[in-house]
């Protein structure tokens, strides 16, 4: 614990040195102590070079928790998905965040590769270059290895030396600093600081194993391979583990460069269409879709196809979800809220005791002023967002799956308006509804069917993290924002919060017990 708290003055100095607390102070007034304490940390006899005086108080905050390593950058990620504890303003501007560090060396990168695959399995690797790419938690080398005899370009992702252990001990001392805010100032509680930290613990734990990185790629490119226009990049299992990542290489340009893809010939209205209509169809039809489809993510090949990267953030829907997301947003391009409102309470989303005419007039009230706007105003992320808040009204259950595709949603129509300011979110959506709706009969008719298949998904719904694997677990947690109750991680986040009271009481006693000695002395 000695260490911990070692640990934590050294985080709560770069804060300090960070102004961070002047930004704190605009959302949430810390007291008088921390705010000493913070004060204290902050001295420095060094001359200041900062360059940024130009910047706002939250963009200094980015810089500075782009500078402080691997725990806070994540945090800063994690923390621009809660606006309800940060602020909206603040939000925006972590979402900003670049997650590059500087590169580790590359004798390091081959030692941790041969660590992982083995000698032989390594002295196959040709090739092996520098690094193209350094992020917080990992590294990309391109190389070359064999492939049944052909000679394959491939990315191998490293993670970062002794990464876990030094996140893990941080994400501890940063566990405590929330424990020590929530006890010392009561209207802290209501934000669940400890349990926040807890969950940024588990997510990116899970990011950290690599295998489930491959897995989630492998079943990505497994279920997308005859899709026209779309490439998921091969996954090379015998070169491939826990810290070590091979996949096939991607030459492609980012889709965020728009004049270089315009000069390629390549037409950016149709890839803007293209890349709603892949999402929605993976969603839908598979039950599987990439969660972090962000512009750095997505690269068009030289053939004009696209190229998703980075797997560690995918989101999963089963039967019941899929036509419910099928039906309500098809609902909503034919404005019939009606059915809307049926599928809602057939499916057993919404008491049984829900007026049909009471819902759908709430339905109504949000879909006309969204088909009243222009058409690049209109979002189906920002409706289905809408959609959960009204139904909610309902005694809804929270889906986390639901959520996570809705925030998935609206950055995959940003993508899109991004390339084509003009871009149709329903015309674009609609062909991919209409098809699949068809191909799996009408859902009003076939509803009671669908529940009956899912009877046993819904009956274990109380108990689901129990029943997902760690990864879907990791990435229902973050959709939901909280640990489910009757979780293995809840329990987990209990028994370190009784850890740290014990701490508490000890460190207490322990500083009676010094100050009795000291008048005994003195």
């Amino acid at each position: 614990m000695i260490k911990k708290i070692f640990t934590l003055i050294k985080i709560v100095r770069k804060v300090a040195l960070s102004d961070a607390l002047k930004v704190v102070s605009k959302i949430h007034q810390p007291p008088f102590l921390i705010k000493l304490f913070v004060n204290l940390l902050s001295i420095s006899f060094k001359k200041s070079d900062d360059l940024s005086h130009n910047l706002s108080d939250e963009e200094k905050l980015c810089k500075s928790i782009e500078g402080m390593g691997t725990t806070f950058i994540k945090l800063g990620q994690f923390l621009a998905t809660r606006p309800d504890i940060i602020s909206e303003d603040l939000s925006k501007h972590l979402e900003k965040l670049q997650d590059k560090l500087p590169p580790f060396s590359i004798t390091e990168a081959k030692e941790i590769v041969k660590k992982n695959l083995g000698q032989s399995t390594f002295n196959s690797i040709i090739n092996f270059s520098k690094p193209v790419a350094a992020a917080s938690i990992a590294q990309v080398h391109k190389a070359q290895i064999s492939d049944n005899g052909t000679i394959k370009d491939v990315a191998i992702k490293i993670l970062r030396p002794d990464i876990k252990k030094k996140f893990n001990e941080e994400i501890d001392a940063l566990m405590l600093f929330a424990y020590l805010i929530e006890s010392s100032i009561k209207k802290t509680k209501r934000l669940k600081l400890i349990e926040v930290v807890f969950l940024l613990k588990e997510i990116t734990n899970h990011e950290m194993d690599l295998r489930f990185e491959a897995a989630a790629a492998n079943e990505y490119y497994e279920n997308t391979k005859n899709d026209a226009g779309f490439i998921v990049p091969k996954i090379y299992w015998n070169y491939t583990s826990e810290e070590v990542l091979t996949l096939d290489w991607v030459d492609g340009v980012s889709i965020r460069e728009k004049d270089i893809l315009k000069e390629k010939n390549i037409n950016i209205e149709n890839i803007a269409n293209d890349i709603i209509q892949h999402f929605l169809r993976h969603a839908v039809r598979d039950g599987f879709f990439h969660a972090d489809m962000h512009q750095g993510n997505l690269l068009i090949n030289e053939n004009g196809q696209i190229v998703p990267i980075d797997f560690g953030i995918m989101g999963r829907l089963d039967k019941l979800n899929r036509r419910f997301l099928a039906e309500i947003l098809f609902g909503f391009i034919q404005r019939d809220y009606k059915k809307v409102a049926e599928v809602h309470i057939l499916a057993g989303l919404v008491p049984q005791n829900v007026q049909i005419d009471e819902l759908a007039q709430a339905l109504r009230a949000i879909g006309e002023p969204i088909f009243g706007q222009s058409v690049k105003d209109i979002s189906g992320g920002k409706l289905l967002k809408q959609l959960f808040n009204i139904t909610e009204k309902f005694n809804m259950q929270t889906q986390p799956q639901l959520l996570l595709l809705q925030k998935t949603m609206v950055v995959v129509e940003g993508v899109a308006r991004k390339l084509n300011p003009n871009t149709n979110i329903w015309s674009t959506s609609r062909p991919v509804l209409e098809k699949w709706l068809k191909d799996t009969k009408d859902p009003i008719s076939n509803i009671s069917e669908t529940i009956k298949e899912t009877s046993e998904v819904l009956k274990r719904l109380p108990e689901f993290p129990k029943v997902m694997d760690k990864a879907n677990q990791a990435l229902s947690y973050l959709a939901s924002g909280k640990i489910p109750d009757n979780s293995n991680s809840f329990s987990a986040l209990k028994e370190k919060e009784l850890e740290l009271k014990s701490f508490r009481n000890q460190s207490i006693v322990g500083l009676l017990l010094l100050v009795f000695f000291g008048f005994i002395v003195f």
